[in-house]
């Protein structure tokens, strides 16, 4: 089953305290990719957030799912992010697979 992706920005807003997110279902995108078979969505999080100043991009993607364990990988198949501090430019989501 798929996360709800209001249940996914509520856990994101509850550690970063983030200045912009951003939470899109991509999931019908993908529809018939067998990796989704399990039932798990396809999402893509723009987040900018003080918390990921210092960090590198390796970093950042752990910080995240860190705070969304408890969504993978049952209810999230692929994670496209984009995480920058509020004074850095937004840059292109990477997409990872669990």
């Amino acid at each position: 089953m798929a996360a709800d992706p209001r249940a996914l920005e509520a856990r994101l807003r509850e550690v970063f305290a983030p200045t912009t997110l951003t939470v899109e279902d991509e999931s019908a995108l993908h529809a018939g990719h067998a990796g989704a078979a399990s039932g798990g969505g396809h999402y893509r999080v723009i987040i900018v957030s003080a918390a990921f100043a210092g960090k590198s991009r390796v970093a950042r993607h752990r910080m995240v799912y860190d705070a969304l364990q408890a969504f993978l990988p049952d209810q999230i198949h692929a994670l496209a992010i984009a995480a920058t501090t509020p004074e850095e430019p937004t840059h292109t989501t990477s997409t990872s697979h669990s």
